[in-house]
């Protein structure tokens, strides 16, 4: 896994063969990111990002300048493989490593942030009430952007706040804006 661009560009870790985890994909990543610049500026955004797995997308956030990023984490394992990371990287007093449940995080959070990426485990039955409660929760800030990795098996286009899918090989990615059917 790497870092992308920012302050922490081309730093590799190493995630261990015994990770559970399904990272998205450096090309994947790479790509979904540069559509995003059109969409928001990350220098100085506060950013959250659950099911974080290893903390590629976390990372990548904190090395593009957010001024806070909040990780969500249940996985002892993973979630050690993020602080393990953190302390490679040294002082990263914005990030915020959060070992527990997504679902309960997101119904007790009063937080507001500019970029939310969620990348569920696929297979997880509650996925096509994310993005819902997302928005129901009022998680996101005016005009705030909402990623989320999924399955090909799922279509959000008919949402309210829709802006756009995007596929790169077996990932795909919706982008939801807080602004309903807004897209630039």
């Amino acid at each position: 896994m790497r870092i992308i661009t920012g302050k922490y560009k081309g730093r590799h870790f190493d995630i261990p063969r015994t990770f559970k985890a399904r990272p998205t994909t450096d090309f994947a990543k790479e790509n979904i990111f540069n559509v995003l610049i059109q969409y928001i500026d990350f220098d100085g955004a506060r950013a959250l990002d659950l099911f974080s797995g290893t903390g590629s997308i976390s990372l990548e956030l904190l090395s593009r300048g957010c001024s806070q990023v909040v990780s969500v984490e249940l996985d002892r394992d993973h979630h050690r493989f993020i602080q393990d990371c953190l302390k490679k990287l040294g002082d990263t007093p914005q990030f915020l490593p959060i070992r527990g449940d997504v679902f309960r995080f997101v119904k007790s959070c009063k937080q507001q942030f500019d970029f939310i990426f969620a990348d569920p485990p696929y297979a997880l039955k509650e996925l096509p009430t994310i993005p819902s409660l997302i928005f129901e929760k009022g998680l996101l800030k005016d005009d705030g952007i909402f990623v989320f990795e999924h399955g090909k098996e799922h279509d959000f286009s008919s949402d309210p706040h829709f802006v756009e899918h995007r596929s790169y090989g077996s990932v795909n990615f919706t982008i939801f804006r807080t602004t309903e059917k807004a897209s630039l």
